[in-house]
């Protein structure tokens, strides 16, 4: 049973990571983490949000904003080690509630119609919010979603920009959860199994892709951030 709901949530995330270009880690990371120790489920959601983002980035260069994506790394560089000060010293389960409460916050923001206008400092604070949450949970997901939802981004440059920025802030965190919280054979025999799944899903979400008007893409956006609001909360009591 482990198994099967291990092999689906890989597929159904990679899907999802490949049409809309932030689904893996948002939907992978808390169902992972009902199977596997926090830092492995947080290893192994890097691995292959990192293996998807390097498969994707020859075809959807061309919708990169270079400025945002330098501002966005910058911005990281603050965030990266205070997330993993906040997974080595606080409770999981804590941490957990706090993202699950910020979620489904912002959600209701957007779905309110909520507005903000995109500014470099804004870009800047983004992406210290998204390296903190990458190195504390795995999740850089969230806060560029919100951001660039509310400043009514384009899908193909939401998608190309974030996905530029998971190339770099992965590898960032991977080799900081490694160096301070540590491995293990789990982590990387998961992966490596994981890895033909996520192939099929990357195809299957490639033709999705096209599919997606910008209504839909919507619809999507909130759904995902309502599921993963909602199980963070109920998970962490």
């Amino acid at each position: 049973m482990e198994q099967l709901l291990f092999v689906l949530i890989i597929f159904i995330a990679s899907i999802l990571q490949t049409s809309t270009g932030f689904g893996f880690s948002i939907l992978a990371t808390p169902f992972l983490l009902l199977l596997f120790e926090p830092a492995e489920a947080i290893q192994i959601n890097l691995i292959l949000s990192l293996f998807i983002s390097i498969s994707l980035m020859g075809k959807i260069s061309k919708d990169i904003d270079a400025g945002i994506l330098k501002r966005l790394i910058i911005g990281s560089i603050v965030g990266l080690p205070i997330g993993i000060i906040v997974f080595l010293f606080i409770n999981i389960q804590w941490l957990k509630l706090g993202i699950g409460i910020l979620v489904l916050a912002l959600t209701g923001m957007m779905m309110l119609q909520f507005r903000i206008n995109q500014t470099k400092g804004r870009d800047l604070g983004v992406g210290g919010m998204s390296g903190a949450l990458t190195t504390g949970i795995g999740m850089p997901g969230p806060p560029l979603l919100l951001y660039f939802s509310g400043t009514d981004t384009e899908k193909a440059k939401l998608r190309g920009t974030t996905l530029a920025f998971y190339l770099f802030i992965y590898v960032i965190s991977l080799l900081i959860q490694v160096i301070f919280a540590g491995t293990t054979k789990t982590v990387w025999v998961s992966s490596g199994i994981a890895l033909p799944i996520a192939v099929l899903g990357m195809i299957s979400g490639q033709l999705l892709f096209k599919w997606i008007n910008q209504r839909v893409f919507k619809v999507f956006t909130y759904v995902i951030l309502l599921f993963t609001g909602i199980y963070l909360l109920i998970d962490s009591f």
